[in-house]
């Protein structure tokens, strides 16, 4: 059986936090699959953000612009 791996709380954080700009993305026009593609193509971009502060709907404006 494969060992599970534990996540630190800053990562679940980050995870969580992404999961919400991704409901404010599709809010402002991108599909589902759009949305989560953007935010992996960008993950530094938006772990940038994460640590500077932003609010999830906050960094999903500044991407969508």
């Amino acid at each position: 059986m494969a060992k599970k791996e534990t996540l630190d709380p800053e990562t679940l954080a980050l995870i969580q936090w992404c999961t919400e700009v991704e409901k404010y993305l599709v809010a402002g026009g991108a599909t589902l699959a759009q949305a989560q593609e953007h935010i992996e193509e960008e993950v530094e971009w938006f772990t940038d953000q994460f640590y500077d502060g932003l609010t999830p709907e906050e960094a999903a404006k500044a991407a969508l612009n």
